[in-house]
């Protein structure tokens, strides 16, 4: 970690803007750690603002002491992104430990830095800066002033875009990238996907958004006219039964009801998707299936069983993928107020295998149940 340390020694300064750490490898610890830069009393000092169990905590240090502590946080995490006012770093950590460093300069002009201790959020999408199709969704005026009674749409969105931004290093952002969304809908997320990592980030991306219902379809085709977004397209068509791509990079699902979502995990894998991002909805069929003798007093309570069956599920889910090579994490979309589907499964390809198909089994038999995500990873390549 010598690099590291030199690189964070040489940047904590006041050029410093920002960064987060990512990608933790253990469980216990945060799962992401923000930093920026404050001025306390003419002192300049940085807040670390860490994330764990659902829950924001701040620490504010000095430069020494603000090193000495993302050092120690960098020892479970495989990322971090940093911005100072001259250059970009994403670093990456190997399983062994190595450390790899790129950096580029930044070519755009840099508004000042607010260093005030309590400053408005900071949106990946800005308040202020007018966005076609937020305005187009009735979230934000013609002046790019956010409606109020639409600010929960606003920070939703915002906050799926958090979860793009944090595997921006696992894209490759030298050759043209292909992202399928299933289960598109009225597609505002779609939208935003496009809008920040084409028109902010500079990627070479097509976005091909899938949907059964031919009248929200025809819809999104002449907004993504009228935006100018050429690699933006949407099609009429069946998850289960779509062929249309070969290889693809990420894998979008959002809200797709019951085993929609597992077909599109299925395909997802098969295509070797680099990340797959997925919010499952309405996760009716284990509760069918579930059957437990000492569960029994539990189960009786049909919501309970619901509920349960729901979180098993998603669970469920996440280890077939972690099986299949991938790192999977679960991780809350929006509060709870907001809406019940609040759960996202997160999966970036590593290529290992995960050791837990045993483990898999005897859970399956415990609770008697038989996922179609299971089912369907388990005869991949046999169609």
């Amino acid at each position: 970690m010598n690099e590291l340390s030199k690189l964070l020694q040489e940047n904590l300064n006041i050029e410093f803007i920002s960064a987060t750490l990512s990608n933790p490898r253990q469980k216990e610890g945060p799962s992401k750690v923000k930093v920026r830069p404050l001025l306390q009393k003419e002192k300049l000092i940085f807040q670390l603002e860490l994330f764990q169990n659902n829950q924001a905590f701040h620490r504010n240090a000095a430069p020494r002491e603000a090193c000495e502590l993302l050092l120690m946080y960098m020892e479970n995490m495989r990322q971090l992104q940093m911005e100072t006012k001259t250059y970009q770093y994403t670093v990456l950590v190997s399983k062994k430990g190595k450390v790899t460093i790129k950096r580029k300069a930044c070519k755009c002009e840099r508004k000042d830095i607010d260093m005030s201790h309590n400053r408005k959020k900071k949106y990946v999408l800005e308040e202020g800066v007018p966005v076609p199709f937020l305005q187009d969704l009735g979230v934000m005026t013609k002046e790019g002033k956010i409606v109020n009674s639409r600010f929960d749409k606003f920070r939703q969105i915002n906050r799926f875009l958090e979860f793009i931004e944090d595997i921006l290093p696992e894209l490759d952002k030298d050759r043209e990238l292909t992202i399928l969304d299933f289960g598109c809908g009225k597609s505002y997320l779609t939208f935003a996907m496009y809008y920040y990592l084409h028109e902010l980030k500079n990627y070479d991306i097509r976005i091909i958004g899938l949907d059964l219902k031919k009248d929200v379809i025809r819809h999104c085709n002449e907004l993504s006219q009228k935006y100018g977004y050429e690699k933006l397209r949407f099609l009429e068509g069946n998850i289960a039964d779509y062929t249309g791509a070969s290889k693809v990079d990420m894998v979008v699902t959002l809200h797709a009801c019951d085993t929609a979502t597992d077909f599109a995990l299925e395909k997802a894998v098969g295509w070797d998707a680099k990340v797959i991002l997925s919010v499952p909805c309405c996760q009716h069929e284990l509760n069918g299936q579930m059957y437990n003798e000492v569960l029994q007093p539990i189960f009786k309570y049909g919501l309970i069983k619901e509920r349960m069956a729901a979180l098993v599920t998603d669970a469920l889910r996440a280890e077939y993928l972690e099986r299949e090579g991938y790192h999977a994490q679960i991780l809350e979309f929006i509060d709870m107020e907001h809406t019940p589907k609040n759960i996202l499964i997160r999966t970036i390809k590593t290529g290992k295998k995960g050791e837990n198909r045993e483990a898999i089994r005897q859970c399956e038999e415990y609770l008697h149940v038989s996922p179609t995500l299971g089912r369907l990873l388990d005869h991949k390549g046999e169609q």
